[in-house]
């Protein structure tokens, strides 16, 4: 491999690992909210999640570039109190590649919610343990494979994202 050519795998490598951690606690929680609770607007938080899969790529980089863009209204607030500029760089590379694969994310870890028994965490409840604790140490360890399965399948996207990318 040329200089060059290592230096695009390795800048590849850096997005798609970005987009999928970034992704991933925004992906549990919302996975959780849609798995374990009913609300009023379930149907369209979940529909406005599956939205970058029914979108075309080109149409998702364009609104993220005129929101996140330095004049758009997130990246303008973003460029003037912290100094962060995601547009026409790397990491704007990121936002879009995680942007396009949080639906497969969202949607892995949200069925292995669905699969665990909810007895197991009612049975953890029972013996003292706080939401918050049953949460870590019964849903989110039965709901690993799922977890990994998101991640596997958000990372394998983000490689392959150029639409949203490219337009961003």
């Amino acid at each position: 491999f040329s200089e060059q050519e290592l230096e695009a795998l390795f800048l590849t490598l850096k997005v798609s690992s970005v987009a999928t951690l970034a992704s991933l606690p925004v992906g549990i929680a919302l996975a959780w909210l849609l798995a374990r609770r009913h609300f009023p607007g379930k149907t369209l938080l979940d529909s406005l999640i599956h939205l970058p899969l029914v979108l075309p790529p080109v149409v998702t980089g364009y609104l993220l570039l005129i929101w996140f863009g330095r004049k758009g209204s997130i990246g303008a607030f973003l460029d003037e109190y912290f100094g962060i500029v995601l547009s026409f760089r790397w990491t704007g590379a990121a936002l879009a590649c995680g942007v396009m694969a949080f639906p497969l994310l969202v949607r892995a870890i949200r069925l292995s919610f669905e699969a665990i028994d909810r007895r197991l965490e009612d049975a953890a409840s029972t013996l003292g343990a706080s939401r918050f604790w049953v949460f870590l140490t019964v849903t989110l360890p039965l709901a690993l494979p799922g977890v990994i399965a998101g991640m596997v399948l958000c990372f394998a996207k983000a490689l392959g994202e150029f639409g949203a990318t490219i337009t961003f």
